[in-house]
């Protein structure tokens, strides 16, 4: 246990290329191609962390200067993720969740009840934070690592579910993104759209950055957009010129290098991707395999940054206007990213529906951090996690996800029962889409053939 902790606080940069070389030498890759292939995952890991490095340092001092300029006064702090993920890893079974999420990987995958090969060890902290939260609130150690196993079973469904999407998307080739940030919320965008494609009027209404391009021309560019975005932020900060100036130009940095470190680390990822197709191809007829990643590779898309600009300002001003709500949002800010990258696919990268939803979402989710907040801050103190003057905190990452409330809220109400009853519900969604729906889908292009064949008989009898 105390090597793989070793192991795992090297950090994704390191870890991942690891990872990636050992599988890229199994799938049957040669060893020169492997390395390089590891290594410039590990590269594009570091582009992307200096990047987002960037975006937190320009957006977080924005931020917190427009809460002090508008005088808002919540008494629940956001903490941000990399505290959530510290504190989830400190409690006594967070370090659980990493063999808990390998083990129950290799055993879906052992009899085909799962697509994904998860290496992004890392964010098994998405499964500790919600186990340790059970933990604090029934003090049931078992149930805690129930939780963790079920919450495991739930993202790797997901992600075979939206790895079609992802590909249609991004054009991410067998690879998905087991996220328990990400994926929640595109769940949450499918019945949106669904609303959306049914509003005469707004059903017709292009607003993906190619349409937009299109018709705004250079005022359009993703670019500009970015430093626009960047250039209000600063108004309502309260910056003066130059400090106006500076963070737009840093937003629209974002804006450039964000994709271009992404396509640095597809690069690494595309040897390993085609050497998967190929392996389970001779080894598994009939079976796909997909890559579980971190989800870091969708946020450099336009569509997902400019939407992600405009819901900062946003997601402050509905913290304050939102009745009973208590938490401030402060350092997941620049990670709201994360929390709508996975729905930018299914509203067609359309940063309109993209804005909407994720306002929706996120006014949902200050609710749900607001509730869990006496159960965070309780974990935060377990794990000995220093909250410097603050006495209440939480999160929007994890703490404003859907899956969150439902981990928390089943044990609460129904204990044992509850949870081991959504387990069985989990274990069927990951039957149905990976036994019973492939069977179905054979049947009816065997039927199709069948019809096919026999309609080219009768012609030929004619």
């Amino acid at each position: 246990m105390e090597f793989l902790q070793w192991f795992v606080d090297l950090g994704a940069t390191v870890l991942l290329p690891i990872l990636i070389f050992i599988f890229a030498l199994v799938l049957g890759t040669k060893p020169g191609r492997a390395l390089r292939a590891g290594i410039i995952v590990g590269i594009g890991f570091v582009g992307i962390n200096l990047v987002i490095g960037l975006l937190v340092d320009s957006l977080g001092p924005a931020a917190q200067a427009m809460v002090d300029n508008f005088g808002f006064n919540l008494n629940t702090i956001d903490v941000g993720w990399p505290a959530a993920a510290a504190i989830s890893y400190g409690t006594s079974l967070g370090s659980l969740a990493i063999p808990l999420g390998v083990g129950v990987n290799i055993l879906l995958l052992t009899f085909g009840l799962t697509k994904t090969l998860n290496v992004d060890i890392w964010n098994f902290w998405h499964v500790a934070f919600t186990g340790s939260l059970v933990y604090a609130l029934t003090s049931d150690f078992w149930l805690g690592i129930l939780t963790i196993i079920v919450h495991l079973m739930l993202l790797y469904l997901m992600a075979d579910v939206l790895a079609k999407y992802i590909e249609r998307f991004y054009g991410f080739q067998n690879i998905t993104f087991p996220h328990g940030t990400s994926a929640p919320s595109a769940f949450v965008a499918l019945p949106m759209n669904w609303v959306f494609d049914r509003i005469p009027g707004f059903n017709k209404l292009e607003a993906d950055p190619e349409s937009i391009q299109k018709r705004l021309g250079i005022l359009g560019d993703s670019t500009i957009i970015g430093v626009v975005i960047g250039i209000l932020i600063g108004i309502l900060a309260g910056y003066d010129v130059p400090g106006i100036l500076q963070l737009a130009i840093q937003t629209g940095a974002v804006m450039v290098l964000l994709p271009r470190m992404v396509a640095l680390l597809m690069e690494g990822l595309i040897p390993v991707s085609e050497a998967a197709g190929a392996f389970v191809k001779k080894r598994f007829p009939g079976r796909d395999l997909y890559i579980g990643m971190d989800s870091a590779l969708a946020i450099g898309h336009p569509a997902v940054l400019s939407s992600a600009l405009l819901l900062i300002p946003i997601t402050i001003f509905l913290a304050v206007l939102l009745p009973g709500n208590s938490v401030l949002p402060f350092a997941d800010l620049a990670s709201i990213p994360f929390l709508i990258c996975l729905m930018v696919p299914i509203f067609r990268g359309n940063i309109v529906r993209t804005v909407i939803g994720g306002t929706i979402y996120i006014g949902v989710g200050l609710y749900i951090a607001t509730w869990i907040a006496p159960l965070f801050t309780e974990a935060a103190i377990a794990s000995n996690f220093d909250m410097g003057e603050n006495s209440s905190i939480s999160s929007l990452i994890d703490g404003a996800v859907w899956t969150t409330f439902l981990f928390v809220w089943i044990p609460k109400i129904l204990s044992w029962y509850g949870m081991g009853a959504l387990g069985l519900l989990t274990l069927f969604g990951l039957i149905y889409q990976n036994k019973i729906k492939p069977n179905r889908t054979r049947a009816k292009e065997g039927r199709t053939d069948e019809t096919e064949e026999d309609d080219s008989l009768e012609g030929k009898e004619a």
